[in-house]
């Protein structure tokens, strides 16, 4: 795959002279067992020298999994059954509106219990609803529930999401979700990371928050590994810090 990393070359060079710094950060959604996919989302980890923010769906969740899960991962909460709870014609959440915030917080909470149970000390106290969608209400109970970071998707409006909760999203998605679930193109990625870091770069979103990718291994075909390959690497060329969740501090 050829692709113009011109523009963000470019783009990183402007933060190079302006002597600006991107934290950067990756989560990838959905593990539940070992695959090979997974095997595959580990070398190239290793490879690019970026640990990966596991999101893992803690009701199916397997011993296995636990027993063979690389270094360079970071096991974060994804749900607990990554199971839809709207109605007909609503957009799916496990965690959006028409289910009582005190079920869902309560889910939630087993869904943390569970993967330090598989984990240990390795489990980040941070939460990924399913599909990106979560309630302010439910977002509200979350730090009583165990957790001190939230993840969605695009540029946070406010570091907190709620009291001693922050907010840390991803902002690149690979995957063309809405088509052919291939991988979106090239030419059009590459033109929204330099977007995406243009407005940082402007003060119009915040460069505090580091920068996600975002991937869902079970489902990549050979465009989406290549391409996350190539702009791991670009990206890492940049003046960039990589960013851990560890649960020990809000970033």
């Amino acid at each position: 795959m050829i692709v113009d990393w011109t523009p963000l070359q470019a783009e990183l060079a402007q933060w190079r002279a302006e002597g600006l710094e991107l934290p950067i950060w990756w989560r990838d959604d959905d593990a539940i067992a070992p695959t090979e996919a997974l095997d595959t989302l580990t070398a190239l980890s290793e490879a690019v020298g970026v640990p990966v923010h596991l999101a893992v769906i803690p009701k199916d969740a397997t011993d296995e999994l636990a027993g063979n899960i690389a270094e360079c991962f970071v096991p974060v909460v994804h749900g607990w059954a990554h199971v839809s709870h709207t109605p007909d014609g609503v957009k799916n959440a496990e965690f959006g509106a028409g289910r009582p915030a005190g079920t869902a917080l309560q889910d939630a909470s087993e869904g943390l219990v569970r993967l330090k149970s598989l984990f240990g000390d390795r489990v980040a106290p941070m939460f990924v609803p399913p599909w990106n969608r979560i309630t302010p209400e439910i977002v509200a109970g979350l730090a009583e529930a165990g957790y001190d970071a939230v993840s969605t998707y695009n540029p946070r409006q406010t570091a907190l999401a709620a009291l001693g909760v922050a907010q840390i999203n991803t902002h690149i998605d690979p995957i063309y979700w809405r088509g052919h679930r291939g991988l979106v193109e090239a030419e059009t990625l590459v033109s929204q990371a330099v977007t995406l870091l243009q407005d940082r770069r402007a003060g119009l979103t915040d460069n505090q928050e580091p920068l996600g990718y975002l991937t869902h291994h079970l489902v990549h075909d050979a465009d989406i590994w290549e391409f996350s390959r190539q702009f791991l690497l670009e990206i890492c060329e940049g003046p960039v810090r990589l960013y851990r969740h560890d649960g020990k501090g809000i970033s």
